[in-house]
Parts: structure tokens; sequence; C-alpha cells
């Protein structure tokens, strides 16, 4: 049985910088799974997984090198088989969406007019919107993961599109209510409960429940919010917990096309 001090040995014997780089690659690819699943109910599952596996390892290891539990080992590997295929049950909405990224590759497609053409469908969505004194909230997530407040909404999963929002927001839908977030070109929840800001200072007296609840998500993390007025059709950007009203239609499409990068 080989123990962790011999492991360490085995080490000694490479070369101190092929050691490192290979180090750099596994934490690389861990932090790149750890940022795809983040915000999700995978994430959660998948500290879970690594949490059971780096702590069996580390008492089995224990055990069976203190006692000589061979059979105990021969078991251990027999339920990482076991952990495997339920893992790849768990996550098939996520390995799904890591196939569909990797397939809308630079390839096929160019980021870059995936994301503007993102930043018109919502602006034109807010636009017209407004136009017709339909009140709407709209939260564009960026690196702060948004799941303990997409958890309280609807799950959507859907291509940001400027009809399907309009249609989302129409007075008198199941999902009209409340707000719409956005994570990359991809619309994630609906009738997503937001943080309604405390105090908004003189400046913001006679605001909405919308426009705090733009407020007090924007301050609470790195989020962009486009709101709606029903009450003026005016359309506003809330960052970092200020909101700018009145923006033309090509500042903010310039402006969320550089946020959703």
């Amino acid at each position: 049985m080989v123990t962790f001090v011999d492991y360490l040995r085995r080490v000694a014997t490479h070369d101190w910088y092929i050691v490192a780089i290979e180090m750099i690659l596994i934490g690389l690819v861990v932090y790149w799974v750890v940022d795809f699943l983040e915000g999700t109910r995978g994430e959660r599952l998948f500290r879970a997984v690594i949490f059971i596996l780096i702590a069996g390892v580390l008492v089995l290891k224990l055990i069976v090198s203190q006692f000589h539990l061979e059979r105990l080992q021969y078991l251990y590997n027999g339920f990482l088989i076991g952990v495997l295929i339920i893992a790849v049950a768990a996550f098939q909405p996520e390995v799904r969406r890591a196939l569909m990224r990797i397939g809308q590759s630079h390839l096929w497609s160019s980021t870059s007019k995936q994301l503007s053409r993102t930043a018109e469908e919502l602006v034109a969505a807010v636009t017209e919107l407004s136009a017709a004194r339909i009140g709407a909230i709209i939260v564009i997530e960026k690196r702060v993961a948004l799941g303990e407040f997409i958890e309280t909404g609807v799950r959507i999963d859907a291509r940001v599109t400027a009809e399907l929002l309009k249609t989302i927001f129409q007075p008198g839908t199941a999902l009209h209510d409340m707000a719409v977030v956005i994570r990359g070109d991809r619309i994630v929840a609906a009738r997503v409960q937001l943080p309604l800001a405390e105090a908004v200072g003189t400046a913001g007296r006679g605001l909405g429940s919308r426009h705090r609840a733009a407020i007090g998500i924007t301050t609470g993390s790195d989020a962009v919010c486009l709101v709606a007025s029903e009450e003026t059709g005016i359309v506003s950007l809330a960052e970092n917990g200020k909101l700018i009203r009145n923006m033309r239609e090509s500042e903010l499409i310039e402006r969320l096309a550089g946020e959703l990068s």
C-alpha cells in the first residue's frame, strides 16, 4: 500500500518545474469547473463530492496503513466508481451546458457579435416596454453569483430575445412580477425576488420598488440592472448602487455589451 510519504518521495524524484506545471494545470481545471458551476445547484453538489472524496482518501489511507484493511480499500474503489456514475447523472444539465458552450466556440461564431446581439435584444425589450408603460427589471449577473436570488424565482434557461422578455413582463402573465436574471446570453430565471435598498438618499426619493430593488441588488453585488418605469416610461441603468437615468439606446447597447463580456 502506497502511503502519503511514499507519494511525496516519488514526487521528489521528478523535476520541480514539471511538478509545478502539473499542479498549476490541475488548479486551473478545478477553478474552471467551480467557476462554471458557480451559482448553480451543481456547485454545492460538486463541493460535497470533492469533500467526500478527499476525506475518504485521507481517512482510508490512514486506516489501511495502520490496520492493513485491504478489503476496505477494495470496497472504497467500488464506491468511487458508483460516485462517478451518480455524478454524471447529477451533473447532466451542467455537462450539456458545457458542451453547448464548447460548440459555440470562436470556430463557429464570434463571441463579440453574440454579446452585441444580446445587448441589442435587452435594450430593444426595455425600450419597447417603457414606451408601452410596462414595468420591467432585468438583472445582468457578472462575477458575483446570484444563485441565492435565482433560487427564489422560476428557472427558464432560454436564449435572450426581445420577444421573450416582452412576453415575460406582460401584465397578467405568471412571470411578469419581480425580476429577470441574465447570465451571458441566457435568461436564467424570472419572477426573481430582489432585496430593496433601504436608504436611497434625497435624489432617490419617490422611487418605486423596481428602482429600489435595482439599487439594492447592485449595491450587494457587481451586477448591472436595467429598469423600465411604468409611471414615467424612463429606462434606467443601475450599477454599484447608483441609478443612471435617461440613457440613449446607443449608450446602453455599448455599455451592456461590455458588461456582458
